[in-house]
């Protein structure tokens, strides 16, 4: 099969890219980078011309509220029209797990509208929610810097290795639309601070992790079923631990 993998330069679309093509496929990485610019519609319809699978795995470049609903949305306009135009019989997105628990996150009520956009734009979908990769957590570290601490919230967390979600996002190429909603997570749950200490200790960082309950994830409140998954949850393959220990430390 064509498959076109929108956002197929990045973290996740590199991986996906890969295990596709080592699956048989004809695979287009498709980014600015490449020519393709879903959000001015650039190179789209050309890209998508005989292509089977479209997956959606582009990030917005700012997570400023206004301008990440309308990257996500016009995005999303602009791929389901090319995609009708080219007879595309299969849309797969990445989205995240709890987005519906977390929309007072401008970032979240983006995701959530493009969901709804999925769900109504006439093309058979597929929609994979994923939780936290392990290569945010410095991203998580670094928003809750103070000072000589680190201070982030104890609600629950169950990251996932972005190659765990790569080989997932594969298996559902190989499958029909679902027209429904999986998700992804990783095999650990704790604390998010456990996750961050785990994860500076490793960096050799000496800034001391408070555990506070009442602290915000990116200026949004937070629990433990915030941004953890349901029991049917399909589970990643790779531990946090043993992922650290296979991670460079950064300088």
């Amino acid at each position: 099969m064509k498959v076109v993998v929108i956002g197929g330069t990045g973290l996740i679309g590199t991986q996906l890219c890969n295990n596709l093509r080592a699956k048989g496929h004809a695979v287009l990485a498709a980014s600015p980078q490449t020519g393709v610019n879903a959000l001015t519609g650039e190179g789209l319809e050309l890209a998508l011309e005989g292509a089977d699978v479209v997956v959606d795995v582009a990030n917005s470049p700012s997570f400023e509220d206004a301008a990440v609903l309308r990257f996500f949305e016009t995005c999303g306009r602009n791929l389901f029209a090319a995609e009708k135009a080219c007879g595309v019989k299969h849309h797969i997105a990445l989205c995240v797990v709890g987005t519906e628990r977390m929309l007072e996150s401008g970032y979240f009520r983006a995701k959530m509208a493009q969901e709804e956009l999925i769900k109504h734009a006439g093309v058979p979908y597929t929609i994979l929610r994923a939780t936290q990769f392990f290569e945010f957590m410095g991203a998580i570290a670094y928003s809750g810097a103070d000072g000589n601490c680190v201070r982030v919230t104890t609600a629950a967390l169950q990251p996932i290795a972005s190659s765990d979600v790569a080989q997932v996002l594969a298996e559902l190429v190989d499958k029909p639309a679902a027209n429904r909603t999986f998700e992804v997570a990783g095999p650990d749950r704790q604390p998010l601070d456990e996750f961050v200490r785990s994860y500076l200790l490793h960096q050799q960082d000496p800034r001391e992790v408070i555990a506070d309950p009442q602290a915000t994830y990116f200026g949004a409140p937070i629990d433990d079923r915030s941004l953890t998954p349901d029991a049917d949850a399909i589970t990643g393959g790779l531990h946090f631990q043993t992922w650290l220990k296979n991670t460079p430390v950064q300088r």
